[in-house]
């Protein structure tokens, strides 16, 4: 799948992303690539495969995971004294959304 230019523009604008004229040819050819592969793995027969909710052996999986039970939290005035801005209550960030 061929990938133009401004296509590479509009997404690294999205990510919010400065892009070198060589860095927007790279890029296109990666993304390029990335596509046909997707391409490609849409042909695979995954009929009698069953879904996984994560990769590796199920066994593992539920030995390294702890259980889900509530904890305490750490107490806001402690965390709030570790931000680089704050109001008093909450974290101050800068405002990305236009």
């Amino acid at each position: 799948m061929a990938i133009d230019r401004d296509t590479v523009r509009h997404v690294a604008r999205l990510a919010r992303l400065a892009l070198t004229l060589e860095e927007e040819q790279r890029r296109a050819g990666q993304l390029a690539h990335v596509l046909d592969y997707i391409e490609r793995l849409k042909g695979v027969d995954i009929s009698g495969v069953e879904p996984l909710s994560f990769a590796g052996d199920p066994g593992e999986a539920q030995a390294g995971m702890r259980s889900d039970e509530p904890r305490p939290g750490l107490p806001r005035d402690k965390v709030l004294r570790e931000a680089p801005e704050q109001d008093g209550s909450t974290f101050v960030v800068p405002r990305i959304i236009e």
